[in-house]
C-alpha cells in the first residue's frame, strides 16, 4: 500500500488541537482526541430567527441579507415595512403603495420593489426604492404585473416574468430612474425565485422546473431544479444560489435546493413548510433568510447557514 506522502506529496500533520481554519481536503492527526481528522465541505442547515412583528397576511416582498433583511407589503394592500438586524425585526417607514405579490431585490440600504396587486385584483405598475430609511416612488414598469422575479438593486435592476394576466415572459431593465423592455424569458411564468444582478441573473422555477440564466442581453435555459414550485424564496448569484419553500404539486413545501453553477442539489429542509414568504432576491447560497408566508399566515423567520468547511473524524484502520 502506498504511503500518504507518496500519494499527496505531503505528510499528515501531528497536532494537539484542530487547526482554526482548515481548508477542504486537509488531513491531520489530533493527539488530544487521538483521532485522524479532515476538512470537507460544510453542510447547511436552517435555524430559528426572530419573528416578524406582523404576519403581513401573505405574498409579501423581501430584499437584503441575513443580517440586514427587509420585508414589506402583503395581502391585502399592506404598507408595513420591517428591517431585520440578524436577530429581530423592527418596523420602519411604510411603502407608499400598499400591495401584495411584489418582486424585490437589493440591499437594506438600496432596495427596489415593483409590480404587485392592490386590493384583491388591481395589478400595479408601481416601483419603489428604499434607501435604508424611507420608500420613494421610482419609475413605473412598462407592463403592470404581479409575482414576477427580480435581481439587482435600486440603481440597476431586472424585472422578469409575472402575470398581468396573461402569464408573461417580459423582461424590463431599470437604470435608476426608468424601465425599458429587453429580451424576453424563453418560458413565460410567474411566482419565480430570483438570484443575481441586473447583468447576471437567474429566473428559477415558477410553476415549472425550468431555470434560465441572464447574461446581460439574453436568457438561456440551464439545469432544471429537482422540484418544481411556485412562489418560493431564494437568492444568491448565478454561480451559487439557493431556492426554498414554495408550493409544489403536493402542496406547501419545505424543500431547499442549492445551485453550484452546474447542478441543483437538495439540502436541508425548512422547519416550517410554506410559500408566499418575503419573496425576492435575498441573501446568498450560504447565508439566507426566510420570513413569513402561508398557510396559515405566519411570522416565523428561519436563517440558512452553510459553513465553508466541516471537520470530521475518520477511521484509518
Amino acid at each position: 500500500m502506498a504511503d500518504y506522502i507518496n500519494i499527496k506529496g505531503v505528510t499528515i500533520q501531528y497536532l494537539d488541537s484542530d487547526p482554526p481554519n482548515p481548508i477542504i481536503g486537509q488531513v491531520w492527526y489530533n493527539s488530544t482526541t487521538q483521532s485522524f481528522k479532515g476538512a470537507g465541505a460544510g453542510v447547511g442547515a436552517w435555524s430559528s430567527g426572530g419573528a416578524l412583528n406582523n404576519t403581513h397576511g401573505s405574498n409579501l416582498g423581501g430584499a437584503g441579507t441575513q443580517t440586514a433583511g427587509l420585508a414589506y407589503g402583503g395581502y391585502p394592500s399592506v404598507t408595513l415595512s420591517e428591517e431585520y438586524n440578524g436577530s429581530s425585526w423592527t418596523e420602519g417607514n411604510n411603502l407608499n403603495t400598499g400591495r401584495s405579490s411584489l418582486a424585490g431585490s437589493g440591499q437594506q440600504t438600496a432596495a427596489i420593489t415593483a409590480g404587485g396587486i392592490i386590493g384583491n385584483s388591481t395589478v400595479s405598475n408601481a416601483s419603489e426604492e428604499y434607501d435604508g430609511t424611507s420608500w420613494t416612488a421610482g419609475g413605473n414598469i412598462g407592463t403592470a404585473r404581479n409575482r414576477g422575479g427580480m435581481s439587482g438593486d435600486s440603481s440597476a435592476a431586472l424585472f422578469f416574468g409575472g402575470i398581468s394576466p396573461p402569464m408573461q415572459s417580459l423582461t424590463e431593465l431599470y437604470n435608476g430612474s426608468s424601465w425599458s423592455e429587453v429580451a424576453d424569458l424563453n418560458t413565460a411564468r410567474a411566482g419565480l425565485g430570483s438570484a443575481g444582478t441586473s447583468t447576471a441573473a437567474l429566473a428559477i422555477s415558477g410553476g415549472s422546473a425550468v431555470v434560465e440564466s441572464w447574461n446581460g442581453s439574453a436568457w438561456t435555459e440551464i439545469s432544471d431544479v429537482n422540484t418544481s414550485r411556485t412562489n418560493p424564496g431564494g437568492g444568491g448569484i448565478t454561480t451559487a444560489a439557493l431556492v426554498f419553500g414554495g408550493e409544489d404539486p403536493s402542496g406547501d413545501s419545505a424543500t431547499t435546493e442549492s445551485w453550484n453553477g452546474t447542478s441543483w442539489t437538495e439540502v436541508a429542509d425548512l422547519a416550517t413548510a410554506r410559500y408566499n414568504m418575503a419573496r425576492g432576491n435575498i441573501g446568498t447560497s450560504t447565508l439566507n433568510l426566510c420570513a413569513g408566508g402561508t398557510p396559515p399566515a405566519t411570522t416565523a423567520t428561519e436563517e440558512w447557514t452553510q459553513p465553508a468547511t466541516a471537520t470530521v473524524s475518520f477511521d484509518v484502520s
